[in-house]
Formats: structure tokens, sequence, C-alpha cells
């Protein structure tokens, strides 16, 4: 069997070996982009702070400090850890996706389990800024995802994430068809709206984990 590593795919490889197809819109994803949270003052204060640090900062950070000190403490604000599924971290996750085994180590999923990823919901991809990374990265987080979809026998949506620098570009994979959001920039007033998608993607997680129990 022929095994593929993330790093390996493109969004055009992917396209043409597994049927997949970019459209220019998706119901779910809009619906998850557009729900509503009210961030409260010592939210709005903590991503502040933040994002003061990071624009102080990214233009010579490399990757582990944008991560360390940016893209990990606001996904820890939002606070993943639940009974349902947990945040984790380079951890290797696979599944065999037709007749091709997909396998990586996404830079954080969100997933089932508690010290060990079981079925994963959302893939996150990370890339230091003012750096051309080598492959595609909307790639590679979309074969995570598909992985993702795989391990929960195409019964749900799989939503992922894309970070270069400042920019956040959300995604959504639905049986064949899978949609990339617009550039969210998180050195401006949008970092409201990073930290409001990711709250509502908690909710939509709690909601479909509950209704399958």
């Amino acid at each position: 069997m022929e095994k593929i590593t993330f790093r390996e795919c493109t969004m055009t490889k992917l396209d043409r070996r597994f049927g997949l197809k970019q459209v220019p819109s998706i119901d779910a994803l809009h619906q998850w982009l557009g729900m509503s949270y009210k961030i409260n003052d010592f939210e709005k204060k903590a991503l502040t702070q933040l994002q003061s640090k990071f624009n102080k900062n990214q233009m010579h950070w490399n990757e582990y400090e944008l991560v360390s000190h940016f893209v990990v403490p606001i996904f820890s604000f939002v606070d993943f850890t639940t009974d349902y599924f947990n945040d984790f971290g380079d951890r290797s996750i696979s599944a065999v996706v037709g007749d091709v085994e997909l396998t990586g180590k996404p830079d954080g999923i969100i997933a089932t389990g508690f010290r060990e990823p079981e079925i994963p919901f959302f893939c996150f991809t990370e890339y230091k800024p003012e750096t051309d990374p080598s492959g595609d990265p909307y790639g590679q987080c979309l074969a995570a995802m598909l992985v993702g979809q795989e391990l929960n026998n195409l019964k749900r949506p799989i939503y992922g994430c894309v970070v270069k620098g400042a920019d956040w570009n959300f995604m959504l994979l639905d049986g064949k068809n899978y949609m990339i959001s617009k550039r969210f920039v998180a050195d401006d007033e949008e970092i409201f709206d990073i930290f409001r998608i990711l709250q509502c993607l908690k909710e939509i997680l709690l909601k479909e984990c509950k209704s399958y129990q």
C-alpha cells in the first residue's frame, strides 16, 4: 500500500488522488464563521496584550517562538480541554483513505481522547512569519483533515486552520468538498474575530459530541 506523508501533500495532489474539490461556498463554514460570541472585558484585555507582544516580535520570531508565545496561548485561552475532547500538539495521526495511507504530525489537533488523540475534529497547521515554507500548508492541513474525516467514518464535517504569521485561514471539509475562508489578520481588530471563531468551534464540537452520546 502506498504511504504518503502530510508534508508531501498539495491541494492539487489531493484533489486528483481523492476526487476533492475546492468550492466557493459551504453553508457549514459560513455558519461557523458567522456565529456569535460576546468577548468580555477580561478576554479583550488578554487578547490585546497578546497582540501587542505579537506585533512587536512577529518580524523576527522563529517557528517555536510564534507557536509558544502567540498561537498556543490563544488556543489555551479558549480551553479545548473538555470531557469530550482535548487539544494535542505534534502527535502522529494516520488512516487509510481509499488505497493510500496518509500519515503525519499536524502542529495541533482537537480530538477525542485524554492522554492520546483518538478521533480528530479539527486540524491546525502553522508556519513562521517572513519565511517561504517548503510545501503547501493548505494541502498539509487538508491531508490531516482527510484523516480526521476517515476516522470519523465520514459522519461530520472536519474543521481546520492554517496560520502563516499574522494571517489565519479557516477551512472546512464536507464529503469531497472543501472551502478555505478569507484571511483573518491577527495584528489588527480581527484578532477578536479569530478568538470568537475558535470559541464557536468549541461550542459546535461540544454539541456534536453530546449528540453522539
